[in-house]
C-alpha cells in the first residue's frame, strides 16, 4: 500500500528555496532518532518520494529503521546522493554535537544539506563556514520565505479540507496526502496544502507555519489556500492538536485561517498519553469533534465533520478492520484508515459535500 500511494502520489517536482534548489536524490539522515515517530520527516519522504533517496544514515543507538539501505556518507555519495536531508523532528528541533559532526564530514565529502528544524543550519557558525569552505548549500525549510499578512477572515471561493487531531503525529499529513492522490487519480481539482517540514520537503512547496510569528499564521494560511475554482479543493495539512499544550497554537490558526469546509478528524487508538506529555491522557474523537467543530464554524458556518482517519499502523488487519467499523457506527461518518485502505471513502464523502 505504501508503494501504491507513493507512486500514485510521485509528480514532477522541484523544490526551490529563494534562488536555490535541494539537490536530488537524497541520503535521509536518521541520526539516533529514539523510534520511529521521531523519524517522521524522513519516513514521509521515503513513503511519498521514494525515487528521491539512496539510502539511510542511522547512528548508535537508532531507533528507527525505513526498511531501506543503510549507507555511510562516502557509501550514498558514490551511489549518487546530492543532499543529507536531516529527517529527524526532535522535541525543540535541536542539532546535537554528534549530529554536527555527521554534518561537518558531510559538507567535507560535498553533500549540501537540508533541514526543516527549528534549530537553524544558518546559525550554526561550524557549518556556515565548512559550507563556505567547501561549496555545499545550506537549506533551512523552515524560514518563512514572504510577509505574510494578518488574516481577514474574507470568504474565499473554492473548498477546502482540514485534518485535525486528537494528539501530534497521529496522521494528519498522511490524510491530507492521501486525499489529494486520490483526487488527482478520479481527475478532480485538488491541491495538497503543505504547512510543515516534512510536506514541504515531500512535494516541494507550502508554508512553515510554526515558524511565522504568531499574530500572522492565520494569515500565512489564508496565503497559503487562495481563492479558487469553486470545485476545487485544498488539503490542509494539520499540525499539532488543540488537545496539546505544547502546539495548540498553530493548530488554532489553521482552522481559522484554513475556513475549511470540511474536517477529517485523525486519531492513533493504541496511545495512552499525549506525545511527549506523559502526564496528559489521550482525548475522544467525540472530544475533538465537539471542540474543534464550534471553532471551525466561527470562520466557515457551514463546515462539516466529514470523516475520521485512524492510524492502524499498531493493529492487525482483523483488529484494524474492528476498530475502524466501530467507529464508524459511533461517529456516524465513514472511519478508514487511508494509508492502509485508501482514501476513497473520504473523497466520496467529500464530494457529496
Amino acid at each position: 500500500m505504501r508503494e501504491s500511494f507513493a507512486r500514485s502520489a510521485a509528480l514532477c517536482w522541484l523544490i526551490i528555496l529563494g534562488d536555490k534548489m535541494i539537490e536530488t536524490p537524497y541520503l535521509l539522515f536518521l541520526g539516533d532518532a529514539p523510534d520511529q515517530l521521531a523519524a517522521k520527516v524522513a519516513q514521509g519522504i521515503n513513503d511519498w518520494r521514494p525515487e528521491n533517496s539512496v539510502g539511510q544514515f542511522r547512528m548508535e543507538g537508532c531507533g528507527a529503521d525505513l526498511g531501506i539501505k543503510d549507507m555511510t556518507l562516502a557509501e550514498a555519495k558514490a551511489a549518487g546522493a546530492k543532499t543529507l536531508v536531516i529527517g529527524v523532528a526532535n522535541r525543540g528541533g535541536i542539532i546535537s554535537d554528534s549530529w554536527r559532526a555527521v554534518m561537518l564530514e558531510a559538507l567535507e565529502m560535498g553533500y549540501d544539506i537540508a533541514s526543516g528544524l527549528h534549530n537553524l543550519l544558518r546559525d550554526e557558525g561550524t557549518l556556515v563556514a565548512a559550507a563556505q569552505t567547501y561549496g555545499g548549500t545550506l537549506h533551512d525549510v523552515r524560514v518563512p520565505s514572504v510577509g505574510y499578512p494578518i488574516a481577514n477572515g474574507r470568504k474565499r471561493s473554492g473548498k477546502r479540507v482540514l485534518t485535525v487531531g486528537t494528539d501530534c503525529s497521529v496522521g494528519k499529513m498522511y490524510t491530507a496526502l492521501a486525499m489529494d492522490a486520490e483526487m488527482n487519480r478520479r481527475g478532480m481539482k485538488s491541491t495538497f496544502r503543505a504547512t510543515g517540514q516534512s510536506g514541504i520537503l515531500i512535494t516541494g512547496h507550502g508554508v512553515p507555519l510554526d515558524a511565522v510569528i504568531a499574530d500572522f499564521m492565520a494569515g500565512a494560511v489564508e496565503y497559503l489556500t487562495p481563492d479558487n475554482d469553486p470545485d476545487h479543493w485544498d488539503h490542509i495539512e494539520g499540525q499539532g492538536s488543540l488537545f496539546h499544550v505544547s502546539y495548540s497554537g498553530v493548530t488554532m490558526a489553521l482552522i481559522h485561517g484554513g475556513q475549511p469546509d470540511a474536517l477529517i478528524l485523525a486519531h492513533e487508538p493504541t496511545r495512552t498519553h499525549m506525545r511527549g506529555l506523559p502526564d496528559y491522557a489521550m482525548h475522544t474523537l467525540e472530544e475533538l469533534r465537539d471542540l474543534s467543530l464550534p471553532l471551525a464554524q466561527i470562520s466557515n458556518p457551514a463546515c462539516v465533520v466529514a470523516g475520521v482517519s485512524v492510524n492502524t499502523q499498531h493493529l492487525d488487519e482483523d483488529a484494524a478492520l474492528s476498530l475502524l467499523a466501530e467507529t464508524e457506527k459511533r461517529m456516524g461518518v465513514p472511519a478508514v484508515d487511508p494509508f492502509r485502505q485508501g482514501a476513497g471513502r473520504l473523497v466520496d464523502a467529500l464530494d457529496a459535500i
